[in-house]
């Protein structure tokens, strides 16, 4: 949520989310399932956005529950994740952005990650007004008006200019370059994480005030905060490889899945099943309303969703 990737990396350590466990330090101790020789086991990578969990989670359920798998996911911010990955500590990332410089290392270069396929979901990051502006202002969606309207968008975080709302510092953002370079009267403002940002984005719209944020789609929140995009220079191959000089929008991602090389080759109907799956924007959605906005645990919102498709995921388990 998340690019070239959505979300650098603000941090390499690496978080284990066990039941029933304390946390511990992935740079020094692997999941306990990862790697593991002759043993039905899964360890899947953990993205921090919504739409991954809702993944993982479903994954994970048919894991457990179709295929007799364990299955453990650690939390892991998107770079770290590839280095995990690439070592065996994980077995899988559900959904990724697109990192080229860690395909190129760890796929091309040394093959220690294989490609597991499309998501089924293209993914797109871009800055977003709350529809009930742009009808008032129709003119807010052409990046050359948002000066224009600075004042109305300004925050007491935003020293006087007005506030692009960005989420987790640790995203990979093009946002500074792009208020840099097509000079724009305003600063990004970062809400801390998504969950954050989210909260805000609502509290903002319950009071229908104007505001201009980063997001994504596919996202649940779109639902229930009807937002419209902000039409920025058109991308354009290339226009974005130097971070410090982009000035075009966010590309259109059709979002993939890697797999560790040794697990994909012999992780048997483990490996079978994440290759397979694949579903689209209005299932994942789904998953992640349960989540983010019913509060079901991402286990109850796996299970309600493939209670109620099984025609979708039967397809995914492997052939008996």
């Amino acid at each position: 949520m998340r690019v070239r990737s959505r979300p650098v990396v603000a941090a390499a350590v690496l978080t284990l989310t066990v039941s029933g466990c304390g946390a511990a330090d992935m740079t020094v101790q692997s999941s306990p399932f990862a790697a593991a020789e002759s043993s039905r086991t899964v360890t899947l990578s953990q993205q921090s956005w919504v739409g991954a969990q809702a993944n993982t989670a479903v994954a994970k359920y048919l894991l457990e529950h179709e295929l007799g798998y364990r299955v453990d996911t650690v939390q892991v911010d998107e770079v770290p994740a590839w280095d995990a990955l690439s070592q065996g500590r994980v077995d899988a990332i559900m959904e990724d952005w697109g990192h080229p410089e860690q395909e190129q290392r760890y796929i091309e270069d040394k093959g220690l990650i294989t490609r597991g396929g499309d998501v089924g979901v293209t993914g797109h990051i871009g800055w977003y007004v709350p529809t009930y502006f742009a009808k008032e202002h129709p003119d807010v969606t052409d990046w050359r008006n948002l000066n224009k309207y600075a004042a109305q968008l300004r925050t007491a975080e935003s020293g006087g200019k007005g506030q692009l709302l960005d989420g987790s510092p640790s995203y990979v953002t093009n946002d500074k370059a792009l208020v840099e370079n097509l000079k724009l009267d305003y600063t990004v403002v970062f809400a801390g994480s998504e969950a954050a940002q989210i909260t805000q984005i609502k509290q903002f719209a319950k009071e229908k005030k104007p505001f201009l944020s980063y997001w994504y789609k596919p996202q649940w929140l779109f639902e229930k905060v009807p937002m419209t995009e902000v039409e920025l220079p058109p991308y354009k191959e290339g226009c974005d490889a130097d971070p410090d000089k982009v000035a075009c929008a966010y590309p259109h991602t059709p979002l993939q899945k890697f797999l560790n090389t040794d697990f994909a080759e012999n992780g048997g109907d483990a490996a079978t099943l994440l290759k397979n799956f694949h579903w689209s924007e209005k299932e994942q959605n789904e998953v992640s309303l349960m989540i983010a906005d019913q509060k079901l645990s991402p286990d109850a919102a796996a299970e309600k969703w493939v209670k109620a498709n099984e025609s979708i995921w039967r397809t995914w388990l492997p052939e008996r």
